[in-house]
């Protein structure tokens, strides 16, 4: 007896525990009073949805519906067996064309946890859910997405056309063209084909009745950022600094260009924009300005693109001086050297200046670019050409910014080095000359060379008459 009673209440708590689970298992979401997935309704008429969970509910009601719509009012109470679960009341009075969509009833505090029922308003004067104004709405064509024109419908049996401007209807293979009454026309793999007007079409009673939709087909490819002074820009305190960034991109790219620069947080550059448009792309430009350039203004401007995900930079350091400098300087020493036969010799002092000084190379007290085709200047250096002895001599650079009165001078003597070479070699004879023996001869030597050459003299003893080198094998 005791064993049948143990087994009955271990009946009885399984039967408890498993009502219990069940109960939790199906209120995990709320649940609705109502098993369609839909409900259709006439204009006027009233809306009652009761939900219970085991949590607050609340709810969220289609885009048409405003927030102080006072026909909207919801109702919240305890309910279950000992009041363990809460019950919501959504009443909906009158019920309008434009509240036709999706109401939800979820968990307060989790969100993902909702229940919902998607409910239609007929009116036979309003089709639509939205009453459309003479402009169209955009609709934006994305790569990889579907194209939905979103002409929903109050009535889940009306029948709607889609059509292309002028009067192109296309049909609905329920494959790539798609109609659903909650969202409207669904293209799966939208084409070229698809970007101009369109729009949704239904009569009613005789009655023409339409949705118009323009579609764009954003680009976001940027072709090339360009900024007008790239590196390094130098300039006066209390001048003026314009920097243009300009964008290249191709037809309907939306490009969105923005600076960062040092004085930004105290606005002191103005930022002017304009937008031009060729046979193939568009050209966006951005100029920022400053007026008077400050000491503070000095650092990295960098030119901000953005065209939807893609983005691009482009860069320049300002440097800001107080006043304009000349520093002129040997690199190494005052007297350098070359040698004869070099293609080329660079004469090249160190120099810094700002703004860019005029350079004039003399030799010798002379333009040097007057004696000689062989001399150039480039940029503060002297380039000698195919260096030759007679390039040797005193150089002098002058540098000067005229318009603040500032000029500076440097001297430096070049020395050209040439290879020593025996005067007599060039008419020796090969054969050797015989002498008498015990005569006196005297043998001549002239070199020359830079610097110059020291002579020795060897001898060397010739080998016994008759005898020849041996040969090792």
């Amino acid at each position: 007896m005791l064993e049948l009673l143990l087994v009955m209440l271990c009946g009885l708590s399984s039967c408890v525990l498993a009502k219990d689970l069940e109960a939790k298992g199906r209120f995990r979401s709320p649940v609705l009073d109502v098993n369609d997935k839909q409900l259709v309704l006439e204009k006027n008429q009233t809306l009652q949805l009761n939900c219970r969970g085991r949590w607050d509910l609340k709810w969220d009601f289609p885009s048409g519906v405003p927030k102080d719509y006072p026909g909207a009012r919801v109702e919240e109470s305890r309910c279950g067996k000992h009041a363990s679960q809460y019950c919501s009341r959504l009443i909906l009075s009158p019920a309008l064309a434009q509240h036709t969509g999706s109401f939800r009833c979820r968990y307060v505090h989790k969100q993902r946890k909702h229940t919902s029922i998607y409910v239609y308003i007929t009116d036979s004067q309003r089709p639509f859910v939205k009453v459309q104004k003479e402009i169209p709405d955009v609709v934006y064509m994305q790569e990889g997405k579907n194209l939905v024109f979103p002409c929903r419908v109050t009535d889940p049996d009306t029948k709607v056309s889609l059509i292309k401007f002028p009067k192109h209807k296309l049909g609905t293979d329920q494959r790539n063209v798609i109609w659903n009454s909650r969202r409207g026309f669904v293209i799966r793999s939208p084409t070229y084909f698809y970007v101009g007007l369109f729009y949704c079409e239904t009569v009613i009673n005789g009655i023409t009745y339409s949705n118009k939709f323009l579609t764009h087909r954003p680009v976001n490819k940027i072709q090339d950022v360009y900024l007008n002074n790239t590196g390094l820009v130098q300039a006066l305190q209390g001048e003026l600094l314009a920097l243009n960034c300009t964008v290249t991109a191709e037809w309907n790219s939306r490009v969105s260009i923005s600076w960062t620069y040092p004085g930004q947080a105290n606005s002191t550059a103005s930022i002017s924009k304009r937008i031009t448009k060729s046979k193939n792309n568009m050209v966006f430009y951005s100029v920022l300005t400053i007026h008077k350039l400050r000491k503070a203004d000095k650092g990295v401007y960098t030119c901000n693109v953005a065209s939807g995900p893609a983005k691009r930079q482009a860069n320049s350091s300002v440097i800001v001086y107080d006043r304009p400098f000349i520093r002129l300087k040997y690199r190494d020493r005052p007297v350098v050297q070359a040698y004869a036969g070099q293609k080329s010799f660079r004469l090249s002092p160190k120099l810094r200046a700002f703004p860019e000084p005029e350079v004039i190379w003399l030799k010798d007290g002379m333009v040097a670019a007057e004696q000689c085709s062989r001399y150039h200047v480039d940029g503060y250096s002297l380039v000698i050409r195919d260096v030759a002895e007679e390039d040797s001599g005193v150089y002098t650079i002058l540098t000067g910014i005229q318009q603040f009165g500032l000029y500076q001078n440097l001297t430096l003597s070049l020395v050209v080095n040439v290879k020593p070479w025996i005067g007599e070699k060039a008419v020796a004879v090969h054969d050797p000359r015989t002498v008498p023996r015990s005569s006196i001869q005297a043998l001549r030597c002239t070199s020359q060379g830079v610097p110059p050459s020291r002579i020795q003299w060897f001898w060397h003893p010739c080998p016994p008459k008759g005898l020849s080198p041996v040969r090792l094998a």
